[in-house]
């Protein structure tokens, strides 16, 4: 069955929008809220890798709009910058996160021992390397899931990918051996309408074995 469906009005077309109503703040509870329906995106084992730094006040936006580049409107006009890290060491919560489940009755008690059994040392054993790419594909789809969520309470996003990653962490206190930044996300009440971006056809990058 072939659907016609027409996306170009709803939530998930979203446009990259760089100027925000600088007198619009986003309550921490709606933030709060918002962020937590972006951690229903899914992530390898459940390990939930996703670390969030709410960027508001005056003070912590001057102390990141050096590490952003060319990327300080959005700093300056949006509600919030919304930092993404991933967890190298998510695994410490594997025994809360897989204890939760069985208290919720979504996993038995052998389950739950068998799997925490084999995935902890699984993943401390992973290189470095091997556990970076996994944590920033992970938190990757907890950044889309928050510009759809965002989306849905009315706010714009831009994600921001031009930052000085080797400085991120600690100038927000953050150990830059344990988290990795993934990216950063603008949001707030976009004042402009935004553009929209082409997109190839999909047809010129799919193919069916």
């Amino acid at each position: 069955m072939t659907m016609n469906n027409d996306f170009s009005d709803i939530t998930y077309n979203r446009k990259s929008i760089r100027v925000y109503d600088e007198n619009v703040k986003i309550p921490h509870e709606e933030m709060l809220e918002m962020l937590q329906k972006s951690t229903i995106a899914p992530s390898s084992v459940n390990m939930q890798p996703w670390r969030f730094v709410v960027v508001e006040s005056d003070e912590e936006k001057a102390k990141l709009k050096p590490l952003i580049r060319f990327n300080t409107r959005q700093n300056d006009t949006s509600s919030a910058m919304v930092l993404i890290f991933g967890d190298m060491e998510c695994y410490e919560y594997g025994e809360e996160i897989y204890d939760q489940a069985v208290a919720e009755g979504k996993m038995s008690q052998e389950v739950r021992d068998e799997q925490i059994s084999a995935i902890i040392p699984y993943y401390k054993n992973l290189t470095r390397e091997e556990m970076n790419d996994v944590v920033k594909i992970d938190s990757s789809l907890a950044a889309m899931q928050f510009m759809l969520v965002a989306r849905s309470y009315g706010y714009d996003t831009n994600p921001i990918g031009g930052f000085e990653a080797d400085q991120l962490a600690e100038a927000f206190g953050l150990n830059k051996d344990r988290y990795v930044p993934v990216m950063i996300l603008s949001v707030g009440k976009a004042v402009e309408t935004g553009y929209n971006s082409i997109r190839l056809d999909v047809k010129e990058f799919t193919t069916f074995k």
